[in-house]
């Protein structure tokens, strides 16, 4: 009997994870990733180039991941394919069962002699992810503004400082672990600032306290990482933000501010640092544009949309699973737990195995996790008063807050495709990965339509649904894809 093929998106800890399940479970596995090596972002190792003696550093569960590394990329049933950009999800025609086909392109992004091939599997695991979610502020656009997952990805990954005085800034417990990555890497930290009140944060995690107990994992890294800040002396402080950058060609200076509850700024409370880089991170937006393509149903919740998964990981689109930051921003142990879930029954497992049990357990406690770590790290509504008209919105075509302002106030140009239109928010090089959300809430609020709901533009799938999914030459589209990945 031939075993099933399974194809993992992503080599993060969900898609390790669920190839090394669909392995156990007997099925034949093709790993995809866009990066050199496994890991993700939470395990990003540097290129097999720099010879690391301790590829350790920085990273958190390390044996663990090595020995599951090292295991499935050894597997004489796992193809492992590294520089790996799935361009598009070809969903099957009504009378074709099974998964939509996969559309990659192999070799570095930046390269010009990639190969176009086509997957066809008897089930796909979508383990893509999610990316840091900027608000906009004056002078986010300024060289040395960088999110605080790109930050951290040069420290873990390349040993890079971005900067000699840096300010970490945003919300939620992310802020910690980028910090203790820019120390680590040799930047000086010169503060971390966590925009919610210390009462918000301290109201969302003290409920249910018993529910912490299975996050003891966490909470050790937490301490290990606040351990870190206290040597180096760096100050934390809560209720306060960077609202503002300044400098002559790059970053020079930031302006701080203390918030209110709903982030709005109290006045006179602003103060001026000088630093040569700043990290902000509000959060993070999961990378929904394969769900959508693949015709996955999304779930709303209070912390933005992710994808609809069923007690088995399984999505609305018939041999699709996902697992991971797309479905809940709850941590890499969850996501792992999710991996494992999705992997093992998409390679054709046995649903009634006992392992399951616990999988199922993580998953739900990881969930829980997740609502936790939204009411504790919320984003106040009343951040758009951080902005000016002159504050861009969209950084690939620089469209400033004035522009939005003025479409959405005309009837003729208030409609979510036509403001895209008018101002080309969204219509460059990221395709609105970035700003897509932030602009269409923006747009929503102009236009006082309730946020609690969805609207024209929101929620999330509205930026993130596109055929194409990652930028493809027109030489490589023109290309007739190959089936031999040889």
């Amino acid at each position: 009997m031939t075993p099933p093929h399974v194809t993992v998106v992503g080599a993060g800890p969900a898609g390790l994870a669920a190839a090394e399940t669909a392995l156990i479970a007997g099925a034949e596995v093709t790993l995809l990733d866009s990066a050199e090596q496994p890991g993700g972002q939470y395990h990003r190792m540097m290129p097999d180039a720099y010879a690391a003696a301790r590829p350790e550093r920085l990273q958190h569960g390390w044996r663990a991941f090595d020995r599951r590394r090292r295991w499935v990329l050894a597997h004489p049933r796992c193809t492992w394919w590294p520089d790996t950009t799935v361009w598009a999800l070809e969903r099957p025609a009504p009378h074709e069962p099974g998964p939509p086909r996969v559309h990659v392109l192999r070799g570095p992004a930046d390269g010009a002699d990639r190969r176009r091939l086509r997957l066809d599997s008897d089930a796909v695991v979508l383990a893509v992810g999610a990316h840091d979610r900027v608000l906009p502020f004056p002078g986010w656009e300024l060289p040395g503004v960088f999110t605080g997952g790109a930050a951290q990805a040069l420290a873990k990954g390349e040993r890079v400082v971005v900067g000699d005085r840096v300010v970490v800034a945003g919300t939620g417990p992310f802020l910690l672990p980028v910090a203790a990555s820019l120390l680590e890497a040799g930047s000086r930290v010169l503060a971390v600032l966590e925009a919610n009140a210390t009462a918000t944060v301290a109201r969302g995690w003290s409920q249910r306290l018993w529910e912490l107990a299975a996050q003891a994992g966490k909470a050790g890294e937490l301490v290990e990482y606040a351990a870190a800040l206290v040597r180096h002396r760096v100050p934390c402080r809560t209720g306060r933000a960077v609202i503002e950058a300044r400098g002559d060609g790059r970053v020079e200076e930031v302006v701080t501010a203390r918030l209110r509850g709903d982030w709005s700024v109290v006045p006179g409370s602003e103060r001026t640092i000088a630093v040569d880089a700043v990290c902000v991170t509000h959060g993070f937006t999961p990378q929904l544009e394969l769900p959508v393509a693949a015709g996955c149903a999304l779930r709303g919740s209070s912390a933005g949309e992710f994808v609809d998964v069923d007690d088995d990981q399984r999505t609305s689109c018939p041999g699709v699973y996902a697992s991971g930051e797309i479905t809940g921003i709850a941590g890499a142990p969850a996501a792992r737990a999710e991996g494992a879930l999705a992997g093992w029954l998409a390679g054709g497992g046995d649903p009634a195995a006992p392992a399951l049990r616990h999988l199922r357990r993580s998953r739900d406690q990881g969930r829980a996790f997740a609502e936790r770590l939204a009411r504790a790290h919320p984003v106040g509504a009343a951040w758009p008063g951080w902005l000016r008209p002159e504050t861009v919105v969209c950084r690939c075509e620089e469209t400033d807050y004035a522009s939005l302002c003025r479409a959405v106030a005309h009837a003729a140009t208030a409609a979510a495709r036509v403001v895209k239109l008018e101002t080309r928010a969204g219509l460059g090089p990221c395709q609105a990965r970035m700003c897509g959300p932030t602009v269409a809430e923006l747009s929503a609020r102009l236009r006082g339509e309730p946020l609690d709901r969805p609207v024209e533009g929101l929620p999330v799938a509205g930026p993130h649904h596109r055929p194409i999914a990652q930028p493809i030459r027109l030489s490589e589209l023109a290309d007739r894809p190959s089936l031999d990945p040889e």
